[in-house]
This record gives structure tokens, sequence and C-alpha cells, in this order.
């Protein structure tokens, strides 16, 4: 790769070690930027959904953002989350963090492993006369969740509560870096927003998880490696593997 400048859509992490490791050992520059953020629905937008959180008595998270959003959106549209409401997560870390806006009380926060259906195999016949408020972001498929629970039988809803907003990069020279690694789809929706131009030519872009995969196929960008991989599993490792076949 002639050109030695690599661009990370992501904040830069609190372990930066493997990517002094690539600096020293290739002699590349590594820049971290995020090309979106996340925010909340503004009360208007989420009054177009015409929901009502007090319509349900139990809430599906899968992100920390939307319990963010679940809370703000409720404090502004000045309504008061009854504490019999009951709170289903897909990890335990996301259960965790409603110790933000919540007391964390077992009896009604519940968490899986990481799959739709492991939330699913926490309802059992003692939650299944529930209400489900599915909480997604704006865009995004909720498809796999909305399978299992269709599949349980269980009455749900589903309601976008973020947005992703595309950062200003017009400050920076996009046809600068040899390579570019994507993280989510709305970093080739903020590609394009901000660089309507873009061709790609040399520019290696990898691409880690699998929500990224499908947009940037979309777009028509070539990716030099999918991540994670077994022999892959973490972005460093890829930029190591795409800098290793170019030397």
């Amino acid at each position: 790769m002639t050109n030695k400048k690599i661009l990370i859509s992501q904040q830069a992490p609190i372990n930066l070690t493997p990517y002094n490791a690539l600096k020293e050992k290739f002699g590349v520059e590594i820049e971290f930027r995020q090309f979106f953020k996340i925010e909340p629905l503004t009360s208007r937008e989420f009054r177009g959904q015409r929901l009502n959180f007090l319509d349900y008595t139990a809430v599906v998270f899968s992100s920390r953002h939307a319990i963010d959003a679940y809370f703000h959106l409720s404090e502004e549209l000045r309504i008061k989350i009854p504490e019999t409401m009951k709170y289903f997560c897909t990890t335990e870390a996301v259960a965790m963090y409603l110790q933000k806006h919540i007391v964390y009380r077992k009896r009604k926060i519940f968490f899986g492993t990481g799959t739709p259906e492991s939330v699913v195999s926490l309802i059992s016949p003692k939650h299944k006369g529930e209400k489900f408020l599915i909480t997604t972001a704006e865009g995004s498929s909720a498809s796999s969740m909305t399978a299992a629970f269709d599949a349980a039988g269980l009455e749900y809803t589903v309601s976008a509560l973020i947005k992703s907003v595309s950062q200003d990069m017009k400050d920076i020279d996009i046809n600068s870096y040899g390579m570019v690694v994507f993280y989510n789809p709305s970093d080739v929706k903020s590609l394009y927003e901000n660089f309507p131009e873009f061709k790609q030519n040399d520019i290696k872009f990898i691409s880690y998880g699998k929500s990224i995969v499908g947009a940037m196929s979309e777009a028509g960008l070539q990716t030099a490696i999918n991540a994670p991989m077994p022999e892959c599993p973490s972005v460093a490792k890829a930029i190591e593997i795409v800098l290793n076949q170019e030397n």
C-alpha cells in the first residue's frame, strides 16, 4: 500500500497497543474519526409513530443509546414510567446500563446472551401475557427479533427511538487515505453525504461486523476483507493481514 494513512470510523479506543504495533511494523499513520453519532428521536419525530409508552408493559432493549432515548423521551413527553414496567435486554451489559435511569431490580430486569432467541427464552409462560415494545434505530431492521417473537406467539410493537446523524467530515481529504475501516451502514451513508462524488479508486476498505457488508455492497464499495473471521477477530488483525498482502 503506497498510501500509508489509515482512517478508522470510530473514536480512538482506550487500548491503542495493537495500533501502535502496526505503526511501528509498517510505518503507517492511523487516525480515528466518527462518521456519525447516535441521537434520540425528537418528541415530534416519535409522535409520528403514534405510540404511547404506557400502552406497553415490557420493553426490549438492544443498546444503551435506546435506553437513554427511552427515558429522555419519557421525560420530554412528561410520561411517568411505572415501577411495574419490565425490561428485557439482549445482553447483561445493556441491562446493567439501566441503573443510570432506574433502581436495578432483578424481578423486572432480564437479559439474554446477545441473540433474539435468548431474549425470548427469558419470557417463558410467566411473562407471555406482556405487551412488548421492541426498541430499535430509525432505518434499521428488527426482523431477527420480531421473527423470534412471532415464533413464540408474543404480542409486540416495534418502535424507533434513535437515529444516526452524519458528522461533518468535509475538513478531511478522504482521498488521502490508503485504507478505511467501516463498522456501520451509517458510515457509508455519511461518506456519500460528505463526499457525493467519492470514487473508491485504490482505497482499501475493511468492513467489521455483519450489518455493514450489505450496505457496502449496495454502494458498490469493494472490501479487502470482511471481519471478524477466525483469522482476523479484531480490526487491528484485519489491517495487519491487508498490509501484509500489500507488502
